[in-house]
């Protein structure tokens, strides 16, 4: 079993950065695809970006190319999100998951991190 905790998330003006984390605990993650999903206010939880288990893929929704990162730590058994350029519309709640196949999520969800952009 993998218990996943994020960090990181707040409230900051638009055009700021926020960098989330994702630590695991249980087991390593280090052979598991891990992604970043999220959930704005009245909206269903959407994909967001993942990476490969080695971190030589990732992907992201059309929406965040160009302003955010995804990248990882298997020694830490970490996963990261840079998120720059921030814009109202990334308001929601940033889950982290595994194992994710293409854009689909796996089993393990973290318990959400907020992150609200004003304008």
């Amino acid at each position: 079993q993998v218990q996943l905790v994020e960090s990181g998330g707040g409230l900051v003006q638009a055009g700021g950065s926020l960098r989330l984390s994702c630590v695991a605990s249980g087991r390593t993650i280090a052979m598991y695809n891990m992604g970043w999903f999220r959930q704005p206010p009245g909206k269903e939880r959407e994909f967001v970006a993942s990476i490969r288990w080695s971190g030589d893929r990732v992907y992201y929704v059309d929406s965040v190319k160009g302003r955010f990162t995804i990248s990882r730590d298997n020694a830490m058994n970490t996963v990261y999100l840079q998120m720059n350029s921030l814009k109202p519309e990334d308001t929601a709640v940033y889950y982290c998951n595994g194992p994710v196949v293409n854009d689909k999520p796996g089993d393990y969800w973290g318990q959400g991190t907020q992150v609200t952009v004003s304008s």
